[in-house]
């Protein structure tokens, strides 16, 4: 049976555990959101429309959004500022997608459409080519937007990774205040014992949505979640989070380790990881890109999640990934608040880039 949880998330699969597993009721509330549902396994998901959310609710993180999307934006709306669709226009427009991190594949991609659709429409005003190079980059992105499926597995086994400083166990602690608010059980795994803090950070979050977490005093990463995973198809969990440690592409060692946990997951759980999220920081630009790729390599990421938008000018990287790496974006986000990280849409993200 299929159980539709609307949330603050933009839509969230969630698929009924098996019989003998026994979950709570789960009690529809009015749509705030994108609906939140779950996948069936006998069924493909359903094809993507434009969400109908409460308006306070989704209006105020189109509000965020926007805010946060200013630095990377500016620079492309001023382009349409003058009163000519010519061949200036659209050197200035190359120029400022490329300022704004889209990358050379991206943008030339962008701009053929945009002429395209300028040619079709017969726009003759620089404020029409603004709209329809909106729906340029709705097109490009929209292959990026997909929902978290939860439910297909018991339990649903996320590993996640990222580098030092990209907000990875922050955007962990979000997401498990999420779903445990959709009355979801949820399972911590304090595998990132690199970082000296991490354990203690991740506890916080344990504490703060009241939840279990798995640790070890200065023990190996792959052990920790191997118990995390066996405890959780156990004590009957929805989700097991296994947080790893930051690293660079570049650290070969700390690479391998993060090979060998994903292995030792599977040994815990043969369907296991279910989903492997890398958590990118928007202010690094095309440097974000290179981290897709090489995580990509090494884990065969399912997922990203885009933290730290608001702090960049550089928010047209997620251009370059659709169209060099299209890897589903689950989340993005725009500030330290719990409200701050949001599901995303590509004709939200793409109508507050060019407000």
């Amino acid at each position: 049976m299929i159980l539709e949880i609307h949330a603050m998330f933009s839509f969230f699969k969630k698929k009924s555990p098996p019989s003998e597993v026994q979950s709570p009721p789960v009690t529809p509330a009015p749509p705030v959101a994108q609906p939140v549902a779950t996948t069936p396994t006998s069924a493909p998901l359903p094809t993507l429309a434009e969400p109908a959310p409460a308006p306070a609710a989704r209006q105020g993180w189109m509000d965020r959004l926007k805010t946060g999307l200013r630095k990377t934006g500016s620079s492309i709306t001023t382009v349409f500022t003058g009163t000519r669709i010519d061949d200036e226009l659209y050197e200035e427009l190359e120029t400022a997608l490329l300022v704004a991190d889209t990358g050379v594949k991206a943008t030339e991609h962008l701009l053929q459409d945009l002429k395209r659709r300028v040619k079709e429409t017969k726009a003759t005003e620089p404020s029409q080519v603004k709209t329809l190079l909106a729906d340029a980059i709705t097109d490009l992105l929209t292959p990026l937007q997909k929902p978290l499926s939860i439910g297909d597995h018991h339990p649903t086994v996320i590993m996640v990774a990222g580098v030092n400083g990209a907000g990875k166990t922050t955007s962990i602690g979000k997401l498990t205040k999420h779903l445990a608010d959709e009355g979801l059980s949820v399972l911590l795994a304090a595998a990132d014992t690199f970082r000296a803090a991490a354990k203690e950070q991740l506890a916080v979050w344990a504490t703060r949505n009241t939840v279990e977490i798995v640790s070890q005093q200065g023990g190996d990463p792959a052990a920790v979640s191997f118990d995390a995973v066996s405890a959780g198809r156990a004590r009957g969990r929805d989700v097991v989070l296994v947080d790893t440690a930051g690293r660079l592409p570049t650290q070969t060692h700390l690479m391998e380790e993060l090979k060998k946990i994903k292995r030792v997951v599977q040994k815990a759980d043969g369907t296991a990881p279910h989903e492997v999220l890398l958590v990118i920081d928007g202010n690094t630009g095309q440097n974000a890109l290179a981290q897709v790729k090489a995580f990509d390599d090494t884990l065969g990421l399912t997922g990203l999640i885009v933290t730290k938008l608001d702090g960049t000018a550089k928010g047209g990287v997620l251009c370059a990934i659709a169209r060099e790496k299209p890897i589903p974006v689950y989340f993005i986000g725009v500030g330290e608040k719990l409200e701050d990280l949001e599901t995303f849409n590509a004709r939200e993200f793409a109508q507050a880039l060019l407000s």
